[in-house]
């Protein structure tokens, strides 16, 4: 059986037709929600730990990165974008090195720029990978220089600071000259994976990862998909603050049409992408996982931008569609708690590969189909100085030294309005140790003190649950 994982970068779950809708309006997603009706929906998955690499790392591996031990990377060339910001160790196998050992055709089809940089390896293991250049802050084209005006554009003068023209002005010369839908890159990226499974029928059985950093900021989008959602002709604003919400009403419009926009356009070459494996015939011989890093803040409880405290589901939900070659499992919901780890068990499982090692993941594809027994009672995400603790009835974030608390509980009408820590002390203190437990009861000396140097969020408890 071939293996398909499509990832798609700060795609929220909640602007997902098959999930719901966001707080600010439906987002169209007709390819996503049919891929959704011919499989298995997981409604409770979330990330190992966070953001980008991290993800990718626990996802490529089955293996934890949380609490980062061996992870404090200052590499040259790079930015520590966060603690695990880095390569695949070396002692770790990945999933494309495991399945090109046992038979498979591997291939790698990215747009997510990070996993390339000199200092990165997250190809090990693929027969063919393609990086297309280009994405954000890629050093991709030293010219020509965008002028003033088409910075303005773009970037609206009352968000403007160095940092952010900084920012949006390599992102104008690496995407200057696009005229064609095609041009962009979420569809150059399944343009490509398409060719690929052209070019590579005569495989016996292979394994294709399609990452695309779409719909991840900056949100340049056609404008035909803009005006989907507002048809105004005001000020653009494709960037995203990582602050509290620092612009005018219209500008957050504008700036959730143009993500909404994107996601429609993600889900336009997706399914571009489905469609030629409905005409190749690979529909019936292939299992298609698909699933995102995280999501992403935009307007939400006031803030734009991705963070692991205080957390908060639009980021920490993540969606998994899993459409089986016989159709098992179609149109099914499952409640399962699972982590992207567990979907690398997963698919070593269907692959019929045993790792060389012990991994963390836990395959919960049988739980899911029949209905059985959970594979988990919580889950913790980590990332940075902060862990999520997330059970059946509790959402719990706090520093990894047991301070800043939130406490959220899920049974509530709305779940997030209201932080309960001060009194349930009890399942803070449960839920804390299950997060002490995960990271093996220590924490490495650089995040201990990131969390020390850590200001408390606003709202949170002041109950210390680790003395």
């Amino acid at each position: 059986m071939n293996i398909i994982l499509v990832v798609y970068d700060s795609l929220r779950k909640d602007c997902m037709g098959c999930y719901g809708s966001p707080p600010w309006w439906e987002v169209k997603t007709p390819n996503f929600d049919a891929l959704a009706e011919e499989s298995l929906v997981m409604t409770r998955a979330y990330p190992e730990s966070l953001p980008t690499l991290p993800t990718r790392r626990a996802l490529y591996t089955g293996k934890r990165v949380y609490p980062f031990f061996n992870a404090n990377f200052r590499l040259k060339g790079d930015f520590a974008g966060a603690p695990g910001w880095g390569p695949i160790p070396e002692d770790q196998d990945t999933l494309a090195e495991l399945l090109s050992e046992n038979g498979y055709r591997t291939a790698l089809i990215a747009d997510v720029y990070h996993m390339f940089k000199p200092s990165k390896n997250f190809w090990r293991g693929f027969d063919q990978w393609m990086f297309l250049r280009g994405q954000e802050t890629d050093k991709y084209r030293s010219g020509p220089e965008p002028t003033q005006e088409e910075i303005d554009h773009w970037l609206p003068k009352e968000v403007q600071n160095p940092r952010r023209i900084n920012f949006i002005r390599q992102c104008l010369k690496n995407m200057h000259d696009r005229v064609r839908e095609e041009d962009y890159f979420n569809a150059r990226v399944l343009i490509e994976a398409a060719r690929w499974l052209e070019e590579n029928q005569d495989a016996e059985k292979f394994f294709l990862v399609v990452e695309s950093f779409d719909p991840h900021e900056p949100w340049f989008v056609p404008e035909h998909y803009r005006r989907m959602y507002d048809d105004s002709d005001g000020q653009e604003q494709v960037v995203s603050g990582y602050s509290t919400v620092d612009m005018s009403e219209e500008l957050l419009r504008r700036t959730r049409a143009n993500y909404s926009g994107l996601v429609t356009m993600c889900d336009r070459w997706f399914g571009h992408f489905y469609e030629t494996m409905r005409s190749l015939g690979m529909l019936n011989n292939t299992l298609l996982i698909f699933t995102t890093d995280h999501g992403h803040s935009i307007g939400d409880f006031g803030y734009i931008g991705k963070r692991g405290y205080p957390s908060a589901p639009e980021v920490h939900d993540v969606p998994i569609l899993i459409r089986h070659p016989e159709g098992i499992g179609a149109g099914k919901r499952s409640d399962l708690i699972v982590q992207h780890t567990d979907l690398s068990a997963l698919i070593l499982e269907m692959a019929e590969v045993e790792p060389k090692s012990s991994i963390d993941g836990i395959s919960f594809w049988k739980s899911a189909v029949e209905g059985g027994a959970p594979i988990r009672d919580h889950v913790t995400i980590g990332w940075g100085s902060a862990m999520t603790v997330i059970d059946e009835n509790w959402w719990m974030n706090c520093k990894i030294n047991g301070r800043g608390v939130f406490l959220y509980d899920l049974n509530a009408d709305k779940p997030f309005e209201n932080n309960v820590a001060d009194t349930n002390d009890d399942v803070v203190r449960q839920l804390f140790e299950k997060g002490v437990a995960d990271a093996g009861a220590e924490f490495p000396d650089f995040v201990v003190k990131m969390a020390e140097g850590q200001a408390d969020a606003p709202g949170c408890s002041d109950l210390a649950v680790r003395e």
